[in-house]
């Protein structure tokens, strides 16, 4: 009866090992998302996007465009994760220099008893009979503390990395938010433009698709030469196709800048606009050695440079210190629950001093390591300190060169003025001048167009300038500010930055109003 009892314990434990190890099998084997869970991501991502946004209550002016794309951009956002990652591996690291306190339990036993016996080392005769000092089953229990000073340098240095990778976090998360202005900068205008000229190209482009019909018409009824009509028809098909390249490109414009401020798609967006077209262009300072020296202070990517090179210079101290003496020390208390043991409670103290000879062979390569690790950071700082002032340099030149370009486009848009207020007062009943003045609307509308570009490209050009120098554009912390607030705070950074370290003065040139046909 008890062999069957045996026997039967026997098949149960090995049909439960047997169904844990296919359990195993099974959990180890790949699973792809079912399209149910795909799903599901797929709508906690798209709320995610969009999650504790403030809506848009009103026209969205420049700064407030910033610090929409400032607190809601994602790539932003990332880089705040990083950095609070940074500043935890920090904590982690610190820790690793505190000395270690384990406290054990357990229990031991065994089947026989522990024990043996002894014999003459000359005679090899039997000399105790055997003997134990362990009980088959007994209780065991300590709390020890050591401490290694290689474990406390080694854990000194990650946390000074550490340290320098939290400083080098901040310096990408500046990156990103210089670039996310510069690419606010550059689209904002341009949305705006956007804004000013679609519904007047909209209503160019219904006037002249109607005349086109018109000539058709004509064409069919043979009320003038056929080449005429067909010239006349030519002329209006490349203004058709003229104006809807622009119009293309007004529209990306807008869906730019509402991606940047990561608006949910459908919003309506209304930009802050005035009566007229306003050159408020500004002259960069002509020390250009002062622009030069603030950008090697302030670009970020030269302060990671700085750090990057003492992060490295710290993986070298490691791998010295690792060549060093380890001295070790342990103390604790200890308890037994074996009742053959004299003092079934005691405490222990201890100091290890151990050296690796042959780790000191490393030591000249080490040196050499660090000599070439040393001048090879120095080197890719140098490199990229000279492709910052050549963006300096160039970036205060593009300027100047779009400033001259605004200048030009608005004699351009004069010009086209005075020949459509021509063409409308010349306009007669005869077929041909519908056509003269629609085409001097087409240009005149062009000529908006170009304006309107000229002055987005050289607000660009100025936002690269700001960006290749490095200059802040927002305060420390955002979380706890509304969008109202902390535009507020990006508008005072901005000009406290411009004014102080560009020394940015007002062009002389008076705003230009431009009238509406």
């Amino acid at each position: 009866m008890r062999n069957r009892f045996i026997r039967l314990a026997s098949v149960a434990v090995a049909v439960q090992f047997l169904a844990a190890c296919s359990a195993m099998h099974e959990a180890m084997e790949p699973k792809p998302m079912t399209p149910v869970q795909k799903h599901e991501q797929l709508v906690k991502d798209q709320t995610d996007m969009y999650a504790r946004q403030e809506p848009v209550t009103g026209p969205i002016s420049f700064y407030e465009a910033a610090a929409r794309a400032l607190k809601y951009n994602l790539d932003y956002r990332l880089k705040l994760m990083e950095s609070a990652l940074s500043a935890n591996l920090r904590d982690v690291s610190a820790h690793e220099m505190l000395p270690r306190i384990v406290a054990a339990a357990g229990r031991s036993g065994r089947s026989n008893d522990s024990g043996g016996t002894s014999i003459g080392i000359e005679d090899r005769e039997v000399s105790l009979r055997p003997s134990t000092s362990e009980e088959r089953y007994h209780n065991t229990s300590g709390l020890g503390l050591s401490w290694s000073v290689l474990d406390f340098g080694v854990a000194y240095y990650r946390t000074q990395q550490k340290a320098d990778q939290i400083l080098m976090a901040e310096e990408r998360r500046r990156k990103v938010a210089q670039n996310v202005l510069q690419d606010v900068r550059n689209a904002y205008w341009r949305a705006l433009g956007a804004q000013r000229l679609l519904p007047e190209v909209d209503g160019l482009l219904a006037r002249t698709q109607k005349a086109l019909d018109a000539a058709r018409e004509a064409e069919k009824k043979g009320l003038l030469p056929r080449q005429q009509i067909l010239a006349y028809q030519r002329a209006l098909l490349d203004s058709i196709a003229l104006l809807t390249v622009r119009r293309q490109d007004l529209e990306f414009a807008q869906a730019e800048l509402a991606a940047l401020m990561s608006l949910p798609p459908g919003t309506p967006m209304q930009l802050v606009d005035s009566e007229g077209l306003e050159v408020d262009m500004v002259k960069i300072s002509p020390n250009m050695a002062q622009l030069e020296r603030l950008s090697l202070e302030r670009r970020p990517e030269i302060r990671e440079e700085w750090y990057r090179k003492r992060v490295n210079q710290k993986d070298l101290d490691i791998a010295k210190a690792q060549l060093w003496p380890n001295i070790s020390v342990s103390a604790g208390v200890q308890y037994d629950s074996n009742q053959y043991l004299y003092n079934n409670n005691w405490s222990q103290t201890g100091i290890n001093v151990s050296l690796n000879l042959l780790k000191l062979l490393q030591l000249p390569a080490l040196e050499a390591t660090a000599a070439n690790q040393a001048a090879t950071d120095d080197m890719r700082r140098i490199a990229l300190s000279m492709a910052i002032l050549t963006q300096v340099r160039v970036g205060a030149l593009r300027y100047e060169l779009a400033r001259q370009e605004v200048v030009f486009a608005d004699q351009s848009l004069r010009v086209d003025r005075s020949l459509l207020d021509y063409a409308v007062a010349a306009k007669t009943t005869a077929f041909g001048s519908e056509l003269e003045v629609i085409r001097a609307e087409g240009r005149f509308l062009l000529a908006r167009y170009q304006r309107e570009a000229a002055y987005s490209r050289a607000q660009a050009a100025w936002g690269r300038l700001y960006n290749s120098i490095g200059l802040d554009v927002m305060p420390e912390a955002i979380e706890n500010q509304d969008v109202a607030t902390l535009a507020v705070s990006i508008r005072n950074t901005v000009n406290v930055q411009e004014v102080g370290n560009l020394l940015s003065v007002p062009d002389a040139a008076t705003p230009l109003e431009v009238k509406k046909p």
